[in-house]
């Protein structure tokens, strides 16, 4: 991405048009994507016991630890990477012995909170939360700059962390489409956050 593209895409993230579109009413937050990375994890397991602070009148918000197998061995993964499995491919694979443990996980995930390319039917928000020993802060990613309500979103989320900082990292490519857990949804977004 250049710098002109960069610049109008900050200059899109402070903007104050409100989108008008469908509301949305069903997001699911996701930890133990990576089963060593625990603070998604821990948010998690605390909202499935008491989710009072994450539940709003008119939306249905659905914590989910994503690999459980992964988390209970507090390793990244069992067979594969489970945030690189979510392709059609491996969605429609039919399942045997020998399918690995994301590759089924995936399909069970794409069943709950999917189908993946049908967002009239899939969950309208799927928030990743993961963490890094990158030095990178408090980070977003996105998946499009195309996509007003997810931009709007970030904004939102940067203006209520203030003043801490938290960048927002844009991974799009005309060519590539992206096997993510969060790729189910009509808006993906990930979170990462330093160990």
């Amino acid at each position: 991405m250049s710098n002109e593209q960069s610049f109008k895409l900050l200059r899109r993230m402070a903007s104050c048009q409100v989108v008008q579109e469908v509301p949305v009413r069903r997001v699911a937050i996701f930890g133990g994507t990576h089963g060593n990375e625990l603070s998604g994890v821990f948010l998690v397991k605390h909202w499935q016991e008491d989710g009072t602070e994450i539940q709003r009148p008119g939306l249905e918000v659905k914590p989910f630890i994503a690999n459980p197998r992964a988390v209970e061995k507090c390793c990244r993964y069992i067979d594969c990477d489970l945030n690189r499995v979510f392709d059609s491919e491996n969605l429609r694979m039919k399942v045997t012995d020998d399918t690995p443990y994301e590759v089924k996980r995936a399909q069970e995930i794409n069943c709950l909170f999917g189908p993946q390319g049908r967002p009239e039917e899939a969950y309208d928000l799927i928030f990743d939360l993961h963490n890094t020993t990158a030095n990178m802060g408090s980070t977003l990613i996105l998946e499009s700059s195309r996509d007003a309500f997810t931009i709007q979103l970030c904004h939102y989320i940067k203006d209520a962390l203030a003043p801490e900082p938290c960048a927002v990292f844009l991974i799009e490519h005309p060519n590539l489409k992206y096997a993510t857990t969060r790729s189910i949804a009509k808006y993906p977004v990930g979170k990462y956050e330093n160990y």
